[in-house]
């Protein structure tokens, strides 16, 4: 780690690197993007050393002292716990990530690193994941050190490595080896909840309270090596391709759980459609329905194709890679049942795995979180969710730490915020930004 002093740092609210006058909170979303974390898996990553630094560098312009882990080098975590004013309260966790998935800068209309603003947005990749929360997280602990306040309770801010690779070389190394971190703590924050979708001529804010479990697999064909030329039934590529095909074309179908039964009531009352369509229910949410319908049931897409070597030279394996979501505790009868549909010759090797979550959509924490929305966006109802996708909480899950997802933001009926989750021309508007810090000062100054 570098020494970077609190005296050398440039904050990102001195005028000095604020030529454009953006908000604070944008100010510090903008120069995190401009970190290229990318993250490509499987040990393959740029690093959030640097992120890191720029982070805990923040943390000690406030008077914090952050504590780093780096266990593997320049796969950066950093902490700090920020004493509350209520002793006897359980600890809040508020949690972020500092990677990124790859962004392909030529499919991109602004550099995906640069930090552009552009149309009352910031543009970059992590302006939705999740360098938006981070600033939000960092401009909040700001706004109460500055004013002299507390946190109604004790504060743990931690910014984690390697999300997007299921935590491997970060959450899950963290949890092992620095639990006293988390000591105290009982409920915790991090992001894809909060936000705000269309729904029909309305506006809801979707909470998130559940996790599918994450299954990464990797199918294998084998064959008989040989000449393109010749006759060959028994061909690896041909067998995985066939086995793709019938996985991505599966039709999970729906099966609901508790929390995404109470979100499709939620829905449906606000919509005026029959709860007993969820598909149905979902379309009402214009841009954010395939996000909703993706958690209403398992889904299996291959991401990966690998195979050959030659133009003319058939090989004697091929390889695919499936990203499976199942609905928490169907992990088991899921892989049963793609071994059933890829068939007994293709072979199935797991290459990560972890847990589904479903926490209650009630207690003091969810009261806190609606109320700060209700003060700020009054009158607009707030209905629980379980992502498709999964976060950090996971990890924090072995401690019995119930995590939520709660990363707020008010955004425009027409833009489609879940579809930039690891897409092209991911961003985020400004004032969607400022919204979110205000409502989250809100939120660690009360509760």
């Amino acid at each position: 780690m570098s020494d970077q002093s609190s005296e050398h740092f440039d904050r990102p609210d001195h005028p000095a690197s604020t030529p454009d006058e953006l908000p604070l909170v944008a100010r510090i979303a903008r120069d995190l993007i401009r970190f290229d974390t990318t993250n490509y898996g499987e040990g393959r990553s740029n690093g959030e050393r640097e992120a890191a630094e720029y982070v805990g560098a923040y943390l000690e312009s406030l008077g914090l002292k952050p504590e780093f882990y780096e266990p593997i080098p320049r796969r950066t975590n950093l902490s700090v716990r920020i004493p509350g004013r209520g002793g006897d309260k359980p600890a809040l966790v508020l949690h972020g990530h500092l990677d990124v998935v790859p962004a392909v800068a030529e499919d991109w209309s602004v550099d995906p690193f640069a930090g552009v603003v552009r149309d009352g947005m910031l543009w970059g990749r992590g302006a939705v994941d999740m360098k938006d929360m981070d600033a939000m997280i960092l401009a909040s602990v700001a706004d109460l050190l500055r004013a002299g306040e507390q946190p109604a309770r004790d504060l743990i801010v931690t910014f984690f490595a390697d999300e997007e690779n299921g935590g491997v070389e970060g959450s899950q190394l963290v949890v092992r080896d620095r639990p006293e971190w988390f000591a105290g703590a009982t409920e915790a924050i991090s992001e894809v909840g909060g936000y705000s979708i269309p729904v029909g001529d309305r506006r809801a804010y979707l909470l998130q309270v559940g996790e599918k479990a994450l299954v990464w697999l990797r199918l294998r064909a084998r064959g008989t090596a040989g000449h393109g030329s010749r006759f060959h039934p028994d061909n690896a590529v041909t067998r995985l391709a066939e086995a793709v095909a019938a996985l991505g074309r599966t039709a999970w179908p729906i099966d609901l759980t508790a929390t995404t039964r109470q979100t499709v009531d939620g829905l449906a009352a606000l919509c005026g459609s029959d709860p007993a369509e969820p598909d149905v229910v979902a379309a009402a949410t214009g841009p954010a329905s395939g996000f909703l319908r993706s958690t209403f049931r398992t889904t299996t897409n291959p991401t990966g194709l690998t195979a050959g070597y030659k133009h003319n030279v058939i090989p004697d394996a091929a390889v695919a890679t499936i990203d499976v979501r199942t609905l928490p505790g169907q992990e088991d009868r899921v892989l049963a049942e793609i071994q059933r549909i890829v068939g007994d010759d293709i072979e199935i090797e797991i290459a990560h795995r972890d847990i589904g979550l479903e926490v209650p959509f009630a207690g003091s924490l969810v009261d806190a979180m609606v109320g700060a929305l209700e003060r700020h966006d009054p009158g607009i109802p707030v209905v629980p969710y379980l992502m498709g996708g999964g976060t950090d909480n996971k990890a924090l899950a072995e401690f019995g730490i119930a995590g939520y997802g709660f990363a707020p933001l008010r955004l425009p009926a027409d833009l489609d915020f879940t579809g930039m989750f690891h897409g092209v021309d991911e961003r985020v508007p400004i004032d969607a930004l400022v919204f979110g810090q205000r409502v989250l000062t809100d939120l660690i100054r009360s509760y």
